[in-house]
C-alpha cells in the first residue's frame, strides 16, 4: 500500500505498513500449460515457505503476514490459476492445482523441507499435493481448513462465486468488495488493502481478479475423507475460534481421520478469515506451530 492509499482513520497500525511496503519479487511458472504467478520476498537462507490463498482470492492476501516470517526461512505466496494473477484455464481439478503447488516449490528453489500454509480451499489442493507428492513438502499447516464430520450441518450462506460484476471505475467497485463466505471484519484497513489488489481492468471497467466460471468447472473439488486419513506429511491446524466453516466437531473429526497427533490453535475472536480478523495472534500462533513441526 503506498502512502496516499493509506486510510483516514489514525487506527492502522505501523507493523501492517511495515510489512505491506517490504519488497517481493513477481515471478511465473508454466504449469500445465498455463501461467501460475507467484510473489517471493529476498529474507535470509533458510527452509522454504509457501503461502496459498482461498477461494477467489489470491497472494496478496499473505502481504502483511509473510514478511514476518523471512528472518529464518525463503518465503514465497502464489495464485492458483483462476485467481489473482495466474491465468484462467477451461477446467480446474484438485491434481492441476496440486501440480501448480509444487510447480511453484520447484521453481522458487524450496526444498523438500518446505512448510505448506494454506487457507480455506487452498487447505484441501494442499492437501491433494501432500497425498499426490508426499516427499516434496515436509509440512503443512491448515488455516480454517478441513472436512466436515458428514453429520455436521452446513451453515446457511450465500453460494459463493456467480458472475463477476462489471464496474464503471475503480472506487465504486471498491465499495462493493465483500469476504466469501460473509463475515464481519474489524479491521477495515486489511480489506481496504486486499480490495485494491483484486481488481482490473476489463471491458472499459473494473472487475475482479477470479474466473468467473471457475466453481461450475472445478471438477473433484469436493472434500474426501481418504484423502485426510492418507495424508503423512506433518501437520497442525490453525482456525478461527468463532469460525462457521471449522468448528470443535470438525476438529475432533480430522483427529479421527489424520493417522497422526498434530497441534490445534483456535484464535480467539477470529471467524473463517482468521489471519485478517487478529494478524499479529496469527502471526504468533503460526511462529509456534512451525517450530513444532521443525522439531
Amino acid at each position: 500500500m503506498s502512502r496516499w492509499d493509506r486510510p483516514s482513520s489514525n487506527t492502522v497500525p505501523d507493523w501492517f505498513f511495515k510489512a505491506v511496503e517490504t519488497e517481493a519479487r513477481e515471478e511465473r511458472v508454466e504449469v500445465d500449460d498455463c501461467d501460475v504467478a507467484y510473489r517471493v520476498w529476498d529474507g535470509d537462507e533458510g527452509p522454504g515457505l509457501l503461502f496459498i490463498h482461498g477461494m477467489n482470492a489470491h497472494s496478496h492476501w499473505w502481504d502483511f503476514i509473510a514478511p514476518a516470517f523471512i528472518r529464518q526461512n525463503r518465503v514465497a505466496a502464489m495464485d492458483l490459476t483462476g485467481m489473482g494473477d495466474s491465468d484462467f484455464r477451461y477446467e480446474y481439478d484438485p491434481a492441476t492445482y496440486a501440480n501448480e503447488i509444487v510447480g511453484v516449490l520447484d521453481a522458487a528453489g524450496f526444498g523438500p523441507d518446505s512448510i505448506v500454509v494454506a487457507h480455506s480451499f487452498g487447505g484441501y489442493m494442499a492437501v491433494k499435493a501432500a497425498n499426490l507428492f508426499p516427499d516434496r513438502f515436509a509440512g503443512l499447516v491448515l488455516v480454517d481448513s478441513g472436512i466436515r464430520h458428514p453429520d455436521e450441518p452446513i451453515p446457511d450462506r450465500p453460494p459463493m462465486g456467480g458472475r463477476a460484476k462489471l464496474y464503471p471505475d475503480r472506487e465504486s467497485a471498491l465499495t462493493r468488495f465483500r469476504l466469501q463466505p460473509p463475515q464481519p471484519c474489524e479491521n477495515q484497513y486489511i480489506l481496504e488493502y486486499i480490495a485494491r489488489h483484486s481488481l482490473l481492468r476489463a471491458d472499459g471497467g473494473w472487475t475482479w481478479k477470479f474466473d468467473d466460471d471457475l466453481l461450475v468447472t472445478l471438477k473433484g473439488g469436493e472434500r474426501l475423507a481418504d484423502d485426510y486419513s492418507t495424508l503423512r506429511c506433518k501437520l497442525a491446524v490453525i482456525y478461527g475460534a468463532d469460525s462457521e466453516l471449522f468448528s470443535k466437531r470438525t476438529l475432533e473429526y480430522m483427529r479421527e481421520l489424520i493417522p497422526q497427533d498434530f497441534p490445534a490453535i483456535a484464535i480467539a475472536n477470529a471467524q473463517h478469515h482468521v489471519f485478517l480478523d487478529q494478524p499479529e495472534r496469527f502471526i504468533a500462533a503460526l511462529e509456534q506451530v512451525l517450530t513444532t513441526l521443525r522439531a
